[in-house]
């Protein structure tokens, strides 16, 4: 198989694309439909070439066969995202390669084009890679939204940068009431399809028999009460993000309509003959642990790995006590301005040991109860009323003479010195055993002065 030329076109200040593919046709194809959008192109046809092309200069976007004469296309999505991290890349498989696509976006491509390529699809994936922040996007948007500085939190916003710059489907899990929604809607804001509309679906919400309709829309007359042509979710989010929480509740029949409209990217509304494309990127969260859902035939497995390329974990409170404080306060302010009420030492303490099964919405519900009971402006322990099993939980229960805070300053020096002493004076083993991360463990030592 021959080697294709390097083509170029003039530079000047135009975005450059680099497109690697050893067809000539689909070079043409791909340069002609480019150079229509006010797009400079340089053309390869192997693996080599295209990396001594990204070695010579800067491009705005790489599109690149799966297949080439001298390798996979892989190699060049590795090797931009190791040398060249802000140039996003796609892939070109061919048609039905699933398995190929998702391998690709696992490694870290933008998004894919399936073969015969629609020049609908590749206008739309390449005017969203222009888009993307560091391509002429100005988006400074701190994440002050996901509050805390726990390393669990750190990690939780440096993945959410990374997501956003990729069109990969993504799987969000957590346990109820840790912020899942907040991760998609700010991954959402933060990439290329921060202008489209973010949509997002409750699958368990849905009767079973409106969710091809509300899925997918449908036309006038196609069952009774189809007055006017309707889009569905899909086709409402072009352009933008899909988000399906509680995905685990879809039954087994959809799951494989939503599988199909996933890798075809296309849907058809109910009653037409029609296929419609759609322009979507998916983000799906449950609580429920999807792996054990396969296992067991509750959920279609080539569903899960088309939903779960990439994982983030929202972490639950309890694992983040450090991040309370800054919590309670965000909270607090939202609710009364500059001018909250103050939580007492006690209290903090109190929901620093509390459990959490409902995490940050249940901190919520928390604070603007105590809110309304407290007298003054101190909020006590009483006033949280988390009840006498999690009071006892929390510790709260024996003191004798002792104050509150100094019972509970005792309990957990006493817990930490005792895993310190099982871990032979490792903090980062004493952390482990206490079930909480080194940064937790070293903001404990220094607030108790435990050297």
């Amino acid at each position: 198989m021959s080697v294709a030329r390097t083509e170029r076109r003039p530079r000047g200040e135009l975005s450059r694309v680099l497109v690697v593919d050893d067809e000539a046709d689909i070079r043409e194809l791909i340069d002609l439909t480019l150079a229509r959008m006010g797009l400079a192109t340089e053309c390869a046809g192997s693996v080599g070439e295209a990396i001594a092309a990204l070695k010579e200069g800067d491009f705005q976007l790489c599109l690149t066969d799966m297949r080439l004469p001298d390798g996979e296309g892989l190699e060049i999505v590795r090797y931009i995202n190791e040398y060249c991290p802000q140039t996003p890349v796609a892939v070109i498989t061919a048609f039905g390669s699933a398995g190929n696509a998702v391998a690709a976006l696992k490694a870290g491509a933008f998004d894919y084009l399936a073969k015969p390529v629609g020049l609908e699809q590749l206008r739309a994936l390449i005017k969203s890679a222009l888009r993307l922040p560091g391509n002429g996007q100005d988006n400074d948007d701190p994440l002050q939204s996901l509050i805390g500085e726990s390393a669990s939190m750190q990690q939780v916003r440096t993945m959410i940068e990374k997501l956003a710059r990729s069109q990969a489907p993504i799987y969000i899990s957590g346990e109820s009431g840790s912020g899942k929604e907040l991760a998609a809607r700010l991954i959402h804001s933060r990439s290329a399809r921060a202008a489209g509309p973010f949509v997002p679906v409750n699958c368990g919400a849905i009767p079973e028999n409106l969710m091809e309709s509300e899925f997918f829309g449908y036309r006038k007359g196609a069952f009774t009460g189809a007055q006017d042509d309707r889009d569905g979710f899909f086709l409402a989010a072009s352009g933008g993000t899909l988000f399906l929480d509680e995905v685990a509740d879809l039954p087994l029949a959809m799951q494989v309509k939503l599988l199909r409209a996933i890798q075809e990217k296309r849907v058809r509304k109910v009653g037409s003959v029609a296929e419609e494309p759609v322009d979507v990127r998916i983000i799906c969260a449950t609580h429920k642990n999807l792996r054990d859902l396969v296992d067991k035939g509750a959920f279609r497995q080539d569903l899960y790995y088309r939903l779960n390329v990439i994982e983030l974990r929202m972490p639950p409170l309890r694992e983040r006590a450090e991040d309370i404080a800054p919590l309670v306060d965000a909270i607090l302010r939202r609710l009364f301005g500059d001018q909250p009420p103050r939580l007492s030492p006690g209290a903090l303490k109190a929901l620093e040991f509390y459990s959490f099964p409902g995490n940050v919405r249940e901190l919520e519900n928390i604070l603007e109860r105590a809110t309304a009971l407290c007298s003054g402006d101190s909020i006590e322990v009483e006033d949280l009323h988390l009840g006498p099993e999690e009071i006892h939980d929390a510790g709260l229960e024996g003191r004798g003479s002792e104050t509150l805070d100094e019972y509970l300053n005792r309990l957990e020096r006493q817990a930490i010195l005792e895993a310190l002493q099982k871990a032979e004076g490792n903090r980062t083993a004493a952390a482990r055993l206490l079930g909480v991360t080194f940064r937790s463990m070293r903001y404990r030592l220094e607030r108790l002065g435990i050297d």
